[in-house]
């Protein structure tokens, strides 16, 4: 049997068969039946805005795949940077290519000192980080006279390794201004999340634990990619419109800063806290049941319906930073309501199953991070995702600017009507 879908339109008896390819058959199909006629989806759902050779994900089997390699290889065997290089270019760097673009890399993570002293040093004292972030983002572009070049490939390398670079820096500053501490520059001898973590904490003779650092490496290699997510469209839709690329990821990280995006893990630590002792999580597992207002936070998954391959590699990452840093006391509340949801059939013939946001959130808290520091903490890595996805947009000769349609269901025409009459 061919791989092909027939469709007729009952209002004219007029069929269309187009090819189906990897799951997917082309809209073209509806308007060669009738032009005018729209496909009513909500949220996307059930549509491909676009085709992406970036990441690749089977929510039923539970898979994730940056450019074919698995995340459980990529989490354990590789770096971030590393995993930033393969979603850019298509392939893992060797070794002369992965020491050049550490390199560059880190000569670019420091920040005109005006976008500190004038820009920054103007948000509100206690500002939201994450607000700060999405401002910084675009206003970095207006230090670069070339960032809107964006048909030129060497111009659009530099934009990328400027923002991949300096993401992290702005973030630290964000964070130290929120607290009223100084700003600590970028020290070019550490590696890239030792820079973060030493720009975030260094005081006095502060010093990286080597497995925190690899913690935090581990944590930016599991959220650098996710495919078409709110935060990945929004990157494509404003970039479609050729923004720079400083634009089109305040854009995305606008998107991430919604609660429904970025600030998952954040409801996960105040749920655990509410909750406040593992003997009231029976009654809490029984409140979620029953619909009486409490709701299960950091499980189950929009697209991953079995498991979230993530979620076993952060929870072995945060027993490696408990170790150093002492058990978060939220741990022994999240290990039972894990436990419990898990043996639930409830839970279970719904699916809902630990995501990568269960656990994420205690190591970020161990690690001193607070709560409005979290959905930042997730945009850093994902910006080496918008990326990708930006460049892969602007050379896909099948791209136009993002431009859906609507179901209009207002009003039809009436005439105007005089204020003195209404």
């Amino acid at each position: 049997m061919p791989d092909t879908i027939t469709i007729t339109d009952d209002r004219t008896g007029k069929t269309v068969t187009v090819p189906i390819e990897g799951g997917v058959f082309p809209a073209s199909a509806v308007r060669e039946l009738d032009p005018s006629l729209f496909i009513y989806d909500p949220a996307y759902m059930q549509t491909a805005a676009c085709k992406s050779a970036i990441t690749f994900l089977d929510g039923e089997a539970g898979i994730l795949r940056y450019r074919g390699y698995p995340i459980e290889q990529l989490a354990e065997r590789s770096t971030y940077l590393e995993v930033a290089y393969l979603l850019l270019n298509g392939e893992l760097p060797n070794a002369a290519q992965l020491a050049q673009w550490q390199s560059d890399v880190t000569s670019h993570t420091f920040i005109h000192e005006n976008m500190r002293k004038r820009f920054v040093d103007g948000f509100h004292y206690d500002a939201h980080p994450m607000g700060m972030l999405v401002s910084s983002l675009a206003a970095l572009g207006t230090f670069y006279n070339d960032a809107k070049d964006i048909d030129s490939k060497p111009s659009r390398d530099k934009q990328i390794l400027r923002l991949i670079a300096k993401t992290p820096t702005l973030a630290a500053m964000c964070y130290r201004f929120s607290v009223g501490l100084p700003f600590v520059y970028p020290s070019n001898d550490l590696s890239f999340p030792a820079n973060f973590l030493n720009m975030m904490w260094k005081v006095g003779d502060y010093q990286v634990d080597p497995r925190l650092e690899r913690a935090m490496d581990v944590l930016f290699i599991l959220h650098a990619d996710h495919e078409q997510n709110c935060g990945t469209t929004a990157m494509r839709v404003v970039g479609s419109s050729h923004a720079d690329p400083y634009t089109s990821a305040a854009a995305a990280a606008s998107a991430l800063y919604g609660p429904l995006h970025g600030g998952a893990n954040e409801a996960v630590v105040r749920m655990l806290t509410e909750i406040g002792h593992i003997d009231n999580v029976p009654a809490f597992i029984e409140d979620v049941k029953s619909g009486k207002g409490s709701r299960l936070m950091g499980f189950g998954h929009r697209v991953y319906k079995n498991f979230d391959p993530r979620a076993t590699i952060i929870k072995k990452t945060a027993y490696e930073v408990f170790e150093v840093t002492g058990k978060n006391p939220l741990l022994d509340i999240a290990l039972k309501l894990e436990e419990v949801a898990l043996s639930d059939p409830y839970f279970i013939d719904r699916k809902l199953y630990p995501n990568v946001d269960f656990y994420s959130g205690l190591i970020y808290q161990a690690l001193g991070f607070p709560v409005a520091m979290f959905t930042v903490l997730f945009a850093i890595p994902r910006t080496a995702g918008w990326l990708a996805h930006w460049q892969e947009l602007l050379g896909d000769k099948e791209q136009k600017i993002s431009r859906p349609r609507q179901w209009y269901t207002g009003t039809d025409a009436r005439e105007y009507v005089p204020l003195v009459a209404r």
